[in-house]
């Protein structure tokens, strides 16, 4: 049995040591905090008995856990990341543990009235009788992904305090920067040597996801002309106004928050500009590759019929792929999945078997050759001050890792 208070502990000293990355460094990592958080976990992995330890000069920790059979089964792996988001701070977090939760109102902070609310947040209501941490109102938490990092350490050393358990060889790796999307960019996947893998990197409990968004960043620069108000007419061009005429020629109802499910977006999530300049910045989203590639399309032509709308190139227009769908990559090997289904259904959850709205170092990972779905780590409202974890969620996901080392290790198809 997985001890609660030791994962309580180990959560706490993980999410209070600041690992917030950055997006407009270009340094690997982009912040040298995360090297602290790394640090700790070389120490403790060397305590519970992992052998193999390494942190690499990009602050990739590897370690395994060696098999305790006498014959062979598939080398597999689990990986979690260790920044956090910068969309909102994760400095000075100071966890706030609500023990038995009845379905109330959680007072975050009570000088500046923040408040999380079942009224709003209705999955709490899931977790009554639960224990919860949450944040006190200023910062996220950082459950993402410090609930999967705990995860895997804790189930790594319940296997070794647990030799009855039987295992093969078992890899596990704590990346950098996933938050600012280069997570998987220097991850060595023959160095890591698994078969597959599994992130510890998903949301509510029983989720367990094999599919993702593609995915592309585009920028739409505007130029303008600036002219003195009063004599501009017939010679100013506001860029800010064609930005306007750019930002209404999308589909109003594609944006992420009238969508779910398999529906895809754009989602202008960054604007600057002035009567001379203006810039867009957008992600744009989609599971279907082909609609994908029509989104993108589409943004290339609302922009050259702008252009010749106002008879000169205004407009530029840079789109960069991000990452892709990794069903194309697991669904040959589906059997990876089934054995994470039946390890969840087995400890008595629900499986939530659904796409990513988002992306995860398995899609990168999965097309570097190492496929790896997504597992749940058990947070909730990731990157604010609203996010929460149960505690029982994190025990589920460590016994899930847990029952998928050992169902391998007893699967004669993969003997």
């Amino acid at each position: 049995m997985i001890e609660k208070q030791h994962i309580i502990n180990r959560f706490i000293k993980y999410v209070t040591t600041d690992t917030e990355s950055d997006p407009n460094n270009t340094a690997f990592p982009s912040t040298a905090k995360q090297w602290d958080l790394a640090n700790i976990l070389i120490e403790e992995l060397k305590e519970i008995g992992m052998k193999e330890i390494e942190l690499d000069q990009n602050c990739y920790i590897m370690a395994t856990l060696p098999s305790n059979i006498d014959y062979e089964v598939p080398t597999i792996g689990f990986i979690a990341h260790i920044d956090t988001s910068p969309d909102f701070t994760g400095a000075n977090v100071k966890p706030q543990i609500i023990e038995n939760y009845q379905g109330n109102d959680i007072v975050l902070n009570k000088e500046k009235n923040i408040i999380l609310s079942p009224d709003y947040f209705n999955d709490l209501l899931l977790y009554k009788g639960q224990t919860i941490i949450t944040t006190d109102g200023t910062t996220l938490l950082g459950a993402d992904d410090k609930a999967g990092v705990t995860e895997i350490v804790s189930a790594m050393e319940y296997l070794i305090q647990h030799p009855e358990i039987k295992h093969g060889k078992i890899r596990i790796c704590f990346t950098p920067d996933e938050e600012v999307g280069k997570g998987a960019h220097l991850f060595d996947v023959a160095k890591f040597g698994a078969a597959w893998a599994y992130t510890m990197d998903g949301s509510q409990i029983g989720e367990l996801e094999y599919e993702n968004f593609n995915a592309a960043g585009a920028k739409i620069t505007i130029a303008g002309k600036m002219v003195h108000p009063g004599y501009a007419k017939g010679k100013m061009i506001n860029s800010m106004l064609i930005a306007n005429e750019f930002i209404t020629a999308l589909p109003s109802k594609e944006v992420p928050e009238r969508t779910s499910g398999y529906e895809g977006f754009f989602h202008l999530h960054d604007i600057k500009g002035d009567v001379e300049t203006t810039v867009l910045e957008y992600i744009v989203r989609d599971h279907d590759l082909d609609l994908f590639e029509k989104r993108k399309k589409l943004i290339q032509k609302i922009s050259s019929d702008l252009n010749k709308k106002h008879g000169q190139d205004l407009i530029k227009v840079s789109i960069k792929n991000q990452y892709f769908n990794m069903k194309t990559k697991i669904t040959p090997v589906m059997h990876i999945v089934d054995i994470a289904e039946e390890a969840i259904r087995e400890l008595g959850i629900t499986p939530l078997i659904k796409p990513i709205r988002g992306g995860t170092d398995g899609s990168q990972l999965s097309y570097k050759g190492l496929p790896c779905p997504n597992i749940f780590a058990g947070g909730h409202n990731f990157h604010g001050r609203f996010e929460y974890v149960p505690v029982e969620s994190m025990i589920k996901a460590t016994e899930v890792i847990v029952s998928i080392a050992e169902k391998v290790s007893k699967n004669k198809s993969l003997q």
